[in-house]
């Protein structure tokens, strides 16, 4: 199930990057006191009471001739439209204004659950002034103080509370896959070369797709497959269009609903710094991951192109090594059939389980090979370990402190499971506790 959406919606200058960033945990927005200094929308993902969700921060929502003052607005609307739920800010120091109350009208017509959040209640004595905002219409006002913390928690439990229910979707056994990477990759391509027939629409002009499909098909053994086709992330800066912008979020939605990823490459572009930002959306996000650099067919080869091609994929995406690389092309059709069983194998991987006995039998195997390591006369000593979740495979260590664990140490246990159990094409997570 796709993660729920939270925008952060007011008028310039109330906080709005403030509580962002207060919410996903880091300063992801500029903050700055200056009137529409936030003029794109920027997206994280946050947790709270064990739900996840994406939260999207907006330009304010004004009326006037300022600069780009007609684009924020549009922006803002776009975040609505996505939306789960709202979350309205309004500043304590400025009190009720008429701007927020044509926000508030922009809001009513959203039919969207909207929670109301007065920001800059860094004082207990302002709280009494709060009840001002009950002339908005949404409810009582949640006081909050986003450069100090204050209030956070209580307005994440208003948050949480209006998030449609966890309920199951429609039973599909598909292997669910998605496309992503910049434009003009060959997604779209792909997907038609795939299925043998015009599906999506296809053009040089980059940011054609402008949404996610998703395609059903079987292959000849009976495997279900559906596939999401996503529009071309962009840098943010280089993102002009508010359809190329309301695109990116799509492209994150698809990413949460796949079981695996195809990381896109262009063959006569080669490796850009933005493929490397779009393939960590997918490994963020846990979801295994298979890189294909398409256009295979359009560049001139010797004995060692894949060779070298491979070895620069592997440069650049350090943190991808686990990841297949597969060359293809969507215009003649080279190692395409290849895709969906590839696919099949990494989402197997995606899934798979280990008996704790065997798991055991490997970390000590490993530990006595490479023994581990101190610290200030230390040893880290490492008890058991097993399976806790899948998809991705998520291991827990227990030892006698989890600060003795070098991150270097780590990497060698992961790569001694890696060699004994197949686990190509998704990541893998350890994680350290303290034996009770």
């Amino acid at each position: 199930m796709a993660n729920p959406i939270v925008a952060i919606v007011g008028r310039p200058n109330v906080g709005k990057s403030t509580i962002f960033n207060r919410l996903a945990g880091e300063r992801i927005s500029i903050v700055e006191d200056i009137p529409g200094v936030t003029r794109d929308r920027i997206y994280a993902t946050s947790e709270w009471l064990g739900r996840s969700f994406n939260i999207i921060d907006t330009g304010g929502i004004d009326i006037g001739d300022e600069p780009f003052l007609t684009q924020i607005t549009e922006q803002a609307q776009i975040a609505i439209d996505e939306a789960d739920v709202i979350v309205f800010v309004v500043s304590i120091k400025e009190g009720l204004t008429l701007a927020d109350e044509k926000v508030a009208k922009i809001l009513y017509r959203s039919d969207k659950p909207v929670i109301l959040a007065v920001n800059k209640v860094d004082n207990p004595e302002l709280r009494s002034e709060i009840y001002d905002f009950y002339a908005l219409g949404f409810g009582e006002p949640v006081p909050v103080a986003g450069s100090h913390g204050i209030g956070t928690g209580d307005l994440l439990d208003c948050v949480v509370k209006e998030f449609p229910s966890e309920t199951e979707e429609e039973q599909d056994d598909s292997i669910k896959f998605s496309f992503i990477g910049r434009p003009n990759v060959g997604k779209s391509s792909l997907v038609n070369s795939i299925l043998g027939e015009n599906r999506v629409i296809v053009s040089n002009v980059e940011g054609t797709t402008r949404d996610a499909i998703d395609t059903k098909f079987t292959t000849d053994d009976g495997t279900e497959y559906t596939m999401i086709d996503t529009a071309g992330i962009r840098k943010r800066g280089k993102v002009y269009e508010n359809t190329e912008k309301y695109s990116v979020l799509r492209a994150m939605q698809a990413i949460d609903r796949s079981d695996v990823v195809v990381v896109v490459l262009n063959a006569e572009e080669g490796i850009r710094e933005q493929d490397k930002h779009v393939a960590g959306y997918a490994h963020e996000a846990g979801r295994g991951i298979i890189i294909a650099v398409n256009k295979w067919d359009a560049i001139e080869k010797d004995g060692r192109s894949m060779q070298e091609f491979t070895q620069k994929i592997r440069q650049e995406f350090q943190y991808l090594s686990y990841a297949p690389i597969v060359y293809v092309s969507a215009k003649t059709g080279q190692r395409l059939n290849k895709l969906p069983e590839l696919i099949e194998k990494v989402n197997a991987n995606h899934a798979q389980r280990i008996p704790s006995a065997v798991l055991n039998e490997v970390v000590m195997d490993a530990i006595a090979y490479n023994p581990t390591p101190t610290d200030n006369g230390k040893r880290l000593r490492v008890y058991y370990a097993t399976q806790v979740a899948t998809k991705p495979p998520t291991f827990v260590i227990f030892v006698n402190d989890p600060e003795l664990m070098h991150f270097s140490y780590e990497r060698f246990l992961e790569n001694r499971i890696r060699e004994a159990f197949d686990f190509e094409g998704t990541p893998i997570h350890l994680i350290e506790r303290r034996r009770k």
